[in-house]
């Protein structure tokens, strides 16, 4: 991997050591060049825009190939929550049946589930594991009456990172639905979601994906799209949309019958670009390299005694590291001002660098909080 040639293609890099991508991504050059041929297309009154649907299926199985999947158990969607709710709406999840959560998750991850219980569904958030939920605490709490465990691949504060394969035996074992949060490893973790055995995963694109703001995807178990129906009734959902006179409410087989009838075509144009850029890096590579810089963000922070709420070992961190100084606010100004971007999140620090980040912005960023 050049690296230099791929810092080139975020100008953020010029002035500032961008350590914010579970926040939200920058965009590379060539995104910003596909959604300004878009937008320019659009101003000349281009409407038809004939290469959009091609480049829908283009878009759909670059996002198949990032985890694992076929093309056609893709759906496109705006947000996380967007297909959290359609999880929680569909999934056939009856009253007096649980929900499993722990108390880590992310609100997207958790509303959808509490509004569940206005049908009688039991929503059960139990206490983390050492930053999120273990298959140890899964099994001694996961029973007959459960039909679901949600839960994030990585934990947006904690930055620990879930045993789905694990979770997914326990799950499948007790007859209960895996539907998992995708956004915060998608871009940076390897993911095979038949190996992980996972039953639903969403995601969003803005964030460790690098595409444009409200442009994501649901990836649905192959076995369970057809018994699962749309939450709302759009035409393209159908089998035959055409003519449009006809009325024939036949779904589609695949995942797009869950799919709205206006995509957000410029947010698929960017997504992507934004797919073939990670994927040209390749994710196998990007992964090593964002460990690395963890690691020596980590080394760094034991030095200079700083409380880390990441776990530390390989196998439960991805690419956040989230930790707390005795000043956080003062310590998020005084990186604003050396141009060193990260989140201040429930009283700690997020630093989240991606596989264009050097370990020398690792270092400014270590620099700075020694100073202050």
């Amino acid at each position: 991997m050049n690296l230099a040639d791929y810092r080139a293609e975020f100008p953020v890099t010029r002035d500032c050591a961008y350590l914010n991508h579970a926040a939200v991504g920058p965009l590379s050059a060539r995104v910003v060049q596909v959604l300004e041929r878009f937008l320019r297309a659009r101003q000349r009154g281009d409407l038809a825009l004939i290469d959009w649907p091609p480049a829908t299926e283009e878009t759909r199985g670059l996002a198949a190939r990032l985890i694992g999947a076929a093309p056609e158990q893709i759906a496109f969607i705006n947000s996380t929550s967007d297909g959290l709710n359609l999880a929680a709406n569909a999934l056939p999840i009856d009253a007096g049946e649980k929900v499993i959560l722990c108390d880590m998750e992310f609100p997207a991850n958790v509303y959808p589930w509490l509004n569940l219980q206005r049908r009688g569904v039991e929503v059960d958030i139990i206490p983390h594991d050492g930053g999120g939920l273990s298959p140890e605490r899964l099994a001694s709490v996961i029973d007959r009456r459960t039909r679901v465990v949600a839960v994030s691949s990585v934990q947006f504060l904690s930055g620990y990172r879930a045993d789905l394969p694990a979770l997914s035996r326990l799950c499948h074992k007790a007859g209960a639905y895996l539907v998992v949060d995708a956004i915060q490893s998608l871009g940076v973790v390897p993911m095979d979601v038949r190996a992980a055995g996972l039953d639903i995963l969403v995601t969003q694109g803005a964030k460790w994906l690098m595409a444009p703001i409200g442009i994501g995807f649901i990836y649905v178990r192959p076995e369970l799209i057809a018994q699962l129906h749309p939450v709302y009734a759009y035409y393209r959902a159908v089998a035959e949309p055409e003519p449009w006179l006809q009325y024939d409410w036949t779904l589609r087989q695949d995942a797009r019958r869950f799919e709205v009838s206006s995509p957000n075509v410029v947010g698929l144009y960017g997504l992507r670009e934004a797919l073939k850029l990670l994927l040209e890096v390749g994710i196998e590579r990007v992964w090593p390299h964002v460990l690395d810089l963890g690691d020596r963000l980590l080394a760094g922070l034991d030095t200079l005694g700083i409380e880390v709420l990441t776990p530390g070992e390989h196998v439960r961190r991805a690419g956040i590291i989230s930790c707390r100084t005795d000043d956080v606010t003062g310590d998020l100004q005084r990186l604003s001002d050396a141009q060193v971007q990260v989140s201040l999140r429930e009283g700690y620090l997020r630093i989240a660098p991606h596989f264009y980040n050097v370990p020398e912005e690792m270092d400014r960023l270590l620099s700075v909080l020694e100073g202050s």
